[in-house]
């Protein structure tokens, strides 16, 4: 399925290489670790929001193979020991990792993007991967609508 949603998008050749790089995983190189990129992000970017979470984005050329590259964050205002938000941004991430594949079939264009946690409690992660099923869906439909 996510292959002939990439194949209608690209040619033959350059799908094929998007379907073996799409593993379940999230390598070094998709995540946003640039200071310069991630400063360039919260002067330049778009925000949407799906509480808990919310995503600063902008696209731009980064350095990495794959078609996006994402950080996370939990405040520290909210959360004071490093435990609490060090679990909080692992289940992020994993909840990211999971519904990646969302982003890949649909984005043609290099971004680079931020997610942060913006709850003072922590949330159940069942509810977390809701919240970001909903948060990427709204984000393809901003890049689909930008693209236009």
């Amino acid at each position: 399925m996510i292959f002939s949603k990439i194949t209608k998008k690209r040619n033959s050749i350059v799908s094929l290489r998007m379907f073996v790089l799409m593993k379940f995983t999230l390598g070094k190189e998709e995540r946003l670790k640039s200071k310069k990129l991630i400063e360039r992000l919260y002067t330049e970017g778009e925000s949407i929001k799906s509480f808990p979470l919310r995503m600063v984005f902008l696209q731009t050329e980064h350095t990495s193979a794959y078609p996006t590259q994402v950080g996370v964050s939990v405040p520290k205002r909210n959360f004071k020991k490093a435990v609490d938000r060090n679990r909080i941004k692992r289940l992020l991430r994993e909840v990211y990792r999971k519904e990646k594949y969302m982003v890949y079939s649909e984005v043609d264009k290099p971004y680079v993007y931020m997610i942060s946690y913006l709850a003072k409690d922590e949330w159940k992660y069942v509810d977390l991967e809701r919240k970001m099923k909903k948060l990427l869906t709204l984000f393809i439909e901003k890049v689909s609508e930008n693209e236009k």
